[in-house]
């Protein structure tokens, strides 16, 4: 990844302040790699659903695949994910996704469960997310079963982002706050974490 990419991904899945236009690009092209495989996914469709011209992410981006791979990195959304102590991660874990959702205006980790691209494109998210998210994670982990308590967090962290998403704009998880969110899911996490 060149330089210009990484700052394409400053911050969680890419996204830049308001008004650039780069944050609603990168929402949009989610969106249409998650629904629909690589190959049907046109600039031209993620342009109109952006609301900005195709022109502008040529220049932002550069080409489909450039704008993929923004797509498909997770590495900022782990920064964010991982930013605390193992003695608070657990906590610190579910106030960060809720967190992160709303600001992103979707799940930062999803992608990789409902992505209906092709088996490469597929492949690839499941290896970058392995990479970026939990194969990090693991090496944080001490004790036994450090790479197994690691897919089982990362697992749980989908769980919720699924489960917020099934039942949102009137579920018992869309009104909750995000403190309470953790109160009632956090522990789970953090025994994870701790190896108890």
């Amino acid at each position: 990844m060149s330089s210009t990419d990484e700052s394409v991904t400053a911050t969680a899945g890419g996204e830049a302040g308001a008004g650039t236009g780069r944050d609603a690009i990168v929402r949009a092209a989610r969106r249409a790699f998650t629904l629909r495989p690589y190959a049907e996914v046109t600039m031209r469709g993620i342009a109109a659903d952006a609301g900005v011209s195709p022109s502008l992410i040529v220049k932002r981006f550069g080409s489909k695949e450039a704008l993929f791979n923004t797509v498909a990195d997770f590495r900022a959304a782990a920064d964010a994910l991982f930013a605390a102590p193992p003695a608070t991660l657990g906590r610190h874990l579910v106030l960060t996704m809720v967190e992160l959702r709303d600001r992103l205006r979707g799940d930062p980790l999803l992608r990789v469960v409902f992505s209906l691209g092709m088996e490469d494109e597929r492949t690839l998210l499941r290896a970058r997310f392995r990479e970026q998210v939990t194969d990090r994670l693991a090496d944080t982990l001490t004790g036994p079963d450090a790479r197994l308590r690691a897919e089982l967090i990362a697992g749980q962290l989908l769980g919720l982002g699924a489960t917020l998403s099934l039942h949102r704009p009137d579920g018992a998880g869309s009104r909750a706050s995000a403190e309470r969110l953790a109160d009632l899911y956090a522990p789970g996490l953090q025994r994870l974490i701790d190896g108890a």
